[in-house]
This record gives structure tokens, sequence and C-alpha cells, in this order.
């Protein structure tokens, strides 16, 4: 009678393997352009507080057709988009500060820096760091192009572009199945995409709208208004971008969260990431 087989391991434990994967320039950029993202949207929230209602064109005004506008009523908050009205109590509109007073601002206090509610220093704050950002940005944006690393990390090669090869991407994020191995020290096609349109439009786009509201850009650069159909528009634009970019920042987080808080947070510190073994890697 054979004797019976000794069990044998499918898999071992695999050695960790680190790579390089954030250079000192990207981690830099990472982390100033975060901190200068919230204190431009908290500055910015605080600006739009003044005027809570958005126009299109040249001009706008309180008795003009706002497309979208927060206000209040003596007892509710809402927002209005298009003819569309959504009750918002509590939170936009009409909220309760923490010493219980009804303050009816369009955006809370708690969203707003560098005070509950100041014009002039909302303004100084966004001015400030709008230099920060367009500065970090073009010398980013430099070095991404004369550093290799638009190239190397971002474009986006021919078979990418399938259409099969992005929804197969679009349907491994929806199932949270992460890249393993040495893949997942690469940029996937969603990523590439996102981060290209982050970096190359919207936030030049928030440059530009930024400057278009600027008195003194419409009288040097009158040709910005054209571009964008009037200061009203541009104000309209540049308030729909910075959603957006709070938008991504939300599944950027997410996706983080997702994927390994500890590894990428770590990696954008370090620039060292360890890559997550694959299954069944060794037999």
């Amino acid at each position: 009678m054979a004797e019976a087989e000794t069990p044998v391991a499918l898999s071992e434990a695999a050695p960790t393997v680190r790579v390089y994967r954030h250079r000192l320039p990207v981690r830099i950029w990472h982390w100033v352009n975060a901190v200068t993202l919230l204190v431009l949207l908290m500055s910015g929230l605080m600006i739009f507080n003044a005027h809570p209602r958005l126009y299109w064109g040249q001009y706008g005004a309180n008795p003009d057709y706002a497309w979208l506008a927060v206000g209040s009523t003596p007892k509710t908050g809402f927002l209005r988009v298009g003819a569309t009205r959504i009750e918002t109590t509590g939170v936009l509109g009409r909220w309760t500060d923490a010493e219980g007073k009804q303050q009816t601002w369009a955006f809370p206090g708690w969203a707003t820096i560098p005070t509950t509610y100041s014009l002039a220093d909302g303004r100084r704050w966004h001015f400030l760091f709008a230099w920060v950002l367009a500065i970090s940005l073009t010398l980013y944006m430099l070095w991404s192009l004369l550093g290799g690393h638009l190239k190397r990390d971002l474009h986006v090669r021919r078979a990418e572009w399938a259409p099969r090869h992005i929804w197969q991407d679009v349907k491994d994020h929806a199932r949270l199945r992460f890249p393993k191995g040495e893949a997942a020290a690469r940029y996937h096609i969603l990523q590439k995409l996102s981060y290209i349109g982050v970096i190359f439009v919207l936030l030049p786009l928030m440059i530009a709208t930024g400057l278009t509201m600027s008195p003194g850009m419409n009288a040097s650069a009158p040709w910005l208004l054209d571009l964008f159909g009037g200061r009203q528009s541009a104000r309209s634009i540049h308030f729909l971008a910075a959603w957006t970019l709070v938008a991504f920042f939300v599944v950027h987080i997410a996706m983080v969260l997702l994927a390994g808080p500890l590894n990428e947070i770590r990696s954008m510190i370090t620039g060292w990431f360890r890559l997550p073994p694959e299954r069944n890697a060794a037999r």
C-alpha cells in the first residue's frame, strides 16, 4: 500500500519588495498642493458668501437671473439650480453656529477661513495662495515635461486607449480589485487620465478664470473676457471647476483608504512603495 503524500503548501510568504515610486519633486508638490487647494477652497467659500449667486455673461447683480443661488427665507435655507429648488436648512443658507445663533450666510463658518466672515481677509488669503498655486504648478509642469515624469509615468500608450482596456479598468475599480505586484507601482489608465486632467486642465482653468475676474487683468488682457464669455461666466466656471476638484479629492482619498492608507501615505512621504504581493505568486 502506497504511503500517503505529505501535503505541500501551495504558496509561501513572498518577500517584501519595495520600489522608489515617487520622486522628491512629486512629493513636495503633492503636499504643497494639498494645503494650497484647501486654503483656496475655504477662502473662496468666504468670498462666495459675499454674493452667493452665479450668472452667465459679463454682468450679474441681485435683480438679474442667477442660474445658481444659495439663499434663505425667514425659516429655511435653500439651494436653487435653474428652476430646481432644494431645501438645505441647517447646512446651506440658514444654519446654527457654535453659539446657537441662526446665521444666513450661504456656507457655514466652519467651512470658511480665516474667520467666520470677512470678505477682505478672505480675498487676501485667496490671492496669496493663488500665487502659491500658480508658481508651484508652473514649476511642476516644467519638471514633468523636462524631467521625463510626463513621458515615463503619465503618457497614455496606444494600447491603453482601447475601449476594452478602459472599460476593464473601470470595472476593476468598481469592484475594488486593485493591481498587485509590479503592476501596483504603475499608473493605470483611469489614474493617468484623472491626473492629466487635474494638472493640465482643471488647475490651469482655475488660474485662468481667476485672472479673468481681476479688473487689472481685464485692462491688460481683455481677450480673457472674450475667451470665457464674460467675467460672470468666468466666475461660474471657476466655481464649477473648484467643486470638480473637490470631487476628485474625495475619490482620491477613498481610493487611498481602500488600497492601503499606510503604504500609500508612506510612499508619498518617503518615496518608497511596498508592492502588494500577487496572489498565488509561488506554488
